[in-house]
Formats: structure tokens, C-alpha cells, sequence
């Protein structure tokens, strides 16, 4: 187990809460459109379609096309700058000398009955993936009846813009270390937490683990977390003889008893349940975990010199989800920079680390408060839909079942206050049905707070005093303290979706590293302070539209990208 995180001398100040925002060297931009230009895709048959693997040369074409024609980072970035308030500040881990620095989104409610909420981000997305969710978090519709929160969305330790944990690091218990030091040092000393996604589906669990982590090892200060689909095992003789005796009984007559219910045994019987195992999950255990990442080095350094080998990647990772959603070329392509930009080794590397050391629970006495929500599955499907999704090219190896977890089985652990039996599958919760997550946290917020004071009186500072330090201006990577531009990135358009203009990549704003590209420069001076955290407008986060303009290259018959120089 990791000691518990310390937080940075204030000499240094590193433990300021910094406004960050993000610019993008011209430079790097520049690189990402050569690399895309000269994409070598492999040979595909044309007929017949394999069963056995994913054939994904006519999703990557003209994903690449767009890339290379239409999308814009800078009006992403914009977005991104304008939309979503940004944070950032360090931790240091006893076993390491280094600061680690976390990237968080941070919304303070406007309602004064507003709760402070810690949402998990589902690994391996970015925390900025997410800002269509603030609104209806910090500023719901219906405030009598919907309880709003103040909102943070941290970005976990090498994901995205936050710095990666050292070497040997039990990333489970030190990430749940910073995320509680966070809270606290955000003046939140009693918050939720939930999930985002389904936790048996996440790579290593990872997401399931770090909520569990928050909820047993901190409750004092994480007061009741949000279990999405949780991979539990049905309880045993020895260790809760009691509700082993209920799920004995309610199994044996497959009866509506003792806190099971009629659905519980017909999603069993469609879906299976979780297995989990002390050794981590078997590769055809859980979606992601197929693509058999134990070692990470290896597939890194494919990832991080080909932007069109990490959008497969992201594309890959989106169908092991189950997704259902059709997300435009805007958000495909903004998934794969969040990752290409700060480079995808740490977020590698934090979950290899969870597949091979899985961390061994330390005894506790204390029985965490949760809500749980659990999907019954769909109803099986007919031959003919079948043969529709085989045509669809979605059933080459990707047919995964999401196994069903008991409500009733938490109870052996946990002290279950909440508990939420959703239709169909969870997918990509966040985006497809994020009421849902809405739903499970404003259950257990109600339930706990008719006995516990301690969430009603739980305000935090206002957006005015929030300790923050001025931050105007964030590069990624800078190897020399030059002067930077002191504009604010001004509202975007859907204009600014053309290619950067030659005049902005001939004035780059840093030089390249030889060891990394990625980075970040924080030293800058002189500057006010950011305004404090808003919920923004819902038209700042809307994609922008995606009417494609014919490509400027024809694929070849020998390979999918022409160089440049073969342009007529």
C-alpha cells in the first residue's frame, strides 16, 4: 500500500490551486498533420468481411480525411479554455522527490444546498471529455427536486493533462490519496463520489477500485460513493454467513425474497455474473482488458509516433464499451488528440501497473455508505436482428456480455442506500443516459442526508475565494522560459473549424523536446486572475457541425494516405 499522500511544501508552491489553460504548440500541430499525411494503413480483402476480427479501413479513411481537412485543435482548444474551468495543482508522494500535478475541473454551484461531488472519469478518458455533464450537475433544471453539486472532474494521475505517478507506485491507494487531499484542499471536507461507467467493464476495474477505495479507507471525509455496475462476487459462508443465507434461499426458490427481486434472476440467467478474481481480470474477462495490455511500453511507442494508430485505438476501445452512440468525426478525433497531445504512455503504464499488482485490501471495520445501480441487460435478441448487427461489422469479437452484479450482494460489505435497476446495458453511461448517474448520486445524497448533517453544512469556498493563483497562459511543453502571448482565447465559431492558417504555424509559441513534445510551463508572471468557475452555457459544448468538404487525397490501392508531393 502507498503511504498517504503529502501535500507540497508551500515554499514551493506547487500546492497553489492554479487556473490552467491549454495551448497547443503551432509546432506540434504542425508535426500531427505531416504524421497523418503519410499514414501507411495495412492491405484489406475486399470480400469476404472476416468474422473473426474488426476490418476498420472504411471508418479510418475518412476519419483521417477530416482530420487532416476540416478539424480544427484551435477551436477545440478554444472550446475547451472557454467552456470548461480548468485547475491544477501538486501533490508529493513520500516515496517519490518529484511534485505530481493534478489537472481537474472544478464548477462551484450557484444553490447554497449544493453538495460537493468528486466524479471519477471513466479510465482512460479525459476529464474534458466530460463538460457536457456540468450543467446538469451544478445548475439542474428542477433544483426542488433535483439536489445540484458543486462539480469536480479531476484527470487521473498521466491521463491527460495531469503529471504520471513514479515508477513502483501502488496507483490505486495513492490516486485515491490525492483525490481526497484534493477535496480537502478544495475546502470540501465531506463529499460523494461516484462513477461515470460501468466499474466490471473498466480496464483493471480501475474505475470501480478507486470509488471503493474513497468509500472504505476515507470515511470520514467520503461520506457515500456511487457504484456503477460494480464487479462483486456473491457472498460467502465464511465471511457474511447472514446474507450468504439470504442469497442461498432467494437462489434455491428463485423467489422475490429477502431483498432479491424477479429481475435479478432472469439477468443472471441472460448475462452471467462478475467473477472477479485476487489475481486481476483474465484478458476475456472484461471489454478492454481483451486487448491484453500487460506490458506497456511496447504498444506506446506504436501510439505515440502515429496519430492514426491511436485512433484505431480509441475506435477499438469504443466498441469493446458498447457503445451505442454515434459520435460525430468532431468527437472521435477530440478523444484521440486528449490523448495524442500529452502522449498515451503514462495512462499505459497506470494501467498495466493495475493488471499486474492488484492491491490486496486492508482490513476495516467500517461498513461504507453507497447507492448502486446495476443494468438488467437487454432481452435477447432475435436471428434477424443478429444477422443485422453480423452485417453491421459489430459482432467480429467484440460480443461482450455484461455480466449482472446483485444489488443484494453489496449488502455483505457495504451499507446500501441507494439502489437503482436500470433496463438495457450501460455502454458509455456518460454520454447515452447520464441521468442515470444524476439519478444515483441525488438518491444517495437524499438518503444520507436525512441522518447526517454533515453534507447539508458542506459548502466550500465561493468561486471569489477559492485559493487560486493567477494562470492566464499554459503550453504544452516549453524547454526555455520565453515570453508568451498575454491575449485570452476570445469565444469560438464554427469558422475557426478550418485548418490553422499558415501565419499561425510559421509563429510557433515553443520549441519541440527531443525527449517529449509534451509538457507543461506554469511560470508565468504578471497576469490577473482567472474568474472564478461558472457552469457554462450549453452552446459553448456542442460539437461543432461536421459537414465534410470533399478530401484533398484519393486513397491508393496500395496504401489508404498519398504523400503530400503526389497532390495534383
Amino acid at each position: 500500500m502507498a503511504a498517504e499522500v503529502e501535500e507540497a511544501a508551500p515554499a514551493g508552491g506547487a500546492d497553489e490551486i492554479k487556473p490552467y489553460k491549454i495551448h497547443v504548440s503551432s509546432k506540434y500541430l504542425e508535426l500531427t498533420k505531416q504524421k497523418l499525411e503519410v499514414t501507411r494503413l495495412p492491405h484489406e480483402l475486399s470480400e469476404p468481411k472476416s468474422k473473426d476480427w474488426w476490418e476498420p479501413k472504411s471508418q479510418i479513411e475518412p476519419l483521417i480525411d477530416f482530420w487532416l481537412e476540416q478539424y480544427s485543435w484551435r477551436a477545440q482548444e478554444d472550446l475547451l479554455n472557454t467552456a470548461i474551468p480548468q485547475f491544477r495543482t501538486g501533490f508529493v508522494i513520500p516515496s517519490s522527490e518529484a511534485i505530481i500535478r493534478i489537472h481537474f475541473v472544478h464548477v462551484h454551484s450557484s444553490h447554497s444546498n449544493a453538495i460537493p461531488l468528486l466524479l471519477i472519469p471513466p479510465f482512460p478518458f479525459s476529464n474534458l471529455s466530460f463538460g457536457h455533464l456540468i450543467k446538469q450537475f451544478t445548475d439542474p433544471e428542477d433544483v426542488g427536486n433535483n439536489q445540484p453539486f458543486h462539480l469536480v472532474i479531476p484527470s487521473l494521475p498521466g491521463v491527460g493533462f495531469s503529471d504520471a505517478l513514479p515508477n513502483n507506485t501502488s496507483v490505486v491507494s495513492s490516486t485515491a490519496d490525492i483525490l481526497n487531499s484534493l477535496m480537502s484542499r478544495l475546502s470540501y471536507p465531506y463529499y460523494l463520489a461516484t462513477n461515470a461507467s460501468s466499474g466490471a467493464a473498466s480496464p483493471a476495474e480501475i474505475d470501480f477500485k478507486l470509488a471503493n477505495y474513497l468509500a472504505t479507507y476515507y470515511p470520514d471525509s467520503c461520506l457515500g460513493a456511487h457504484f456503477i455496475s460494480p464487479p462483486l462476487e456473491q457472498p460467502k459462508l465464511q465471511e457474511s454467513p447472514l446474507e450468504w443465507a439470504k442469497w442461498s434461499i432467494a437462489s434455491l426458490f428463485r423467489a422475490p425474497i429477502l431483498g432479491y427481486r424477479s429481475e435479478d434472476f432472469s439477468a443472471l440467467e441472460r448475462n452471467g455474473h462478475v467473477r472477479s478474481s485476487k489475481k486481476g481480470p483474465t484478458p476475456a474477462q472484461f471489454g478492454l482488458n481483451r486487448l491484453g495490455l500487460r506490458e506497456p511500453n511496447t504498444l506506446a511507442y506504436a501510439l505515440c509516433d502515429s496519430p492514426t494508430g491511436l485512433l484505431v485505438f480509441v475506435l477499438k476501445s469504443l466498441r469493446l464499451l458498447g457503445s451505442k452512440k454515434e459520435f460525430t468525426p468532431t468527437e472521435i478525433i477530440n478523444f484521440t488528440e486528449l490523448a495524442w497531445l500529452p502522449g498515451p504512455e503514462a495512462s499505459m503504464r497506470f494501467w498495466a501497473h493495475c493488471v499486474r499488482h492488484p492491491e490486496v485490501e486492508k482490513k476495516t471495520t467500517s461498513r461504507p455508505r453507497i447507492g448502486i445501480t446495476v443494468f438488467l441487460g437487454d432481452e435477447p435478441n432475435t436471428s434477424a436482428a443478429v444477422e443485422a448487427e453480423t452485417e453491421a461489422g459489430k459482432s467480429a469479437g467484440d460480443d461482450t456480455k455484461d455480466q449482472y452484479t446483485c444489488p443484494s450482494w453489496a449488502n455483505a460489505k457495504y451499507n446500501v442506500v441507494y439502489t437503482n435497476r436500470a433496463t438495457g446495458k450501460p455502454g458509455l453511461l456518460a454520454w447515452e443516459r447520464p441521468e442515470i448517474i444524476g439519478a444515483g448520486v441525488r438518491g444517495i445524497a437524499a438518503s444520507l442526508m436525512r441522518w447526517d448533517s454533515r453534507l447539508r453544512r458542506t459548502t466550500g469556498p465561493t468561486p471569489a475565494s477559492a485559493p487560486v493563483a493567477p494562470l492566464e497562459q499554459v503550453v504544452v511543453h516549453s524547454d526555455t522560459a520565453g515570453n508568451q502571448p498575454t491575449s485570452a482565447p476570445t469565444n469560438p465559431t464554427p469558422a475557426l473549424l478550418a485548418p490553422p492558417g499558415a501565419e499561425e504555424r510559421s509563429q510557433p509559441h515553443r520549441e519541440i523536446s527531443e525527449e517529449t513534445a509534451v509538457g507543461s510551463n506554469e511560470n508565468v508572471t504578471g497576469k490577473s486572475p482567472s474568474p472564478g468557475p461558472k457552469a457554462p452555457s450549453p452552446a459553448h459544448l456542442a460539437p461543432p457541425s461536421d459537414e465534410r468538404a470533399p478530401p484533398r487525397r484519393e486513397a491508393s490501392d496500395d496504401t489508404a494516405v498519398e504523400q503530400p508531393d503526389n497532390e495534383g
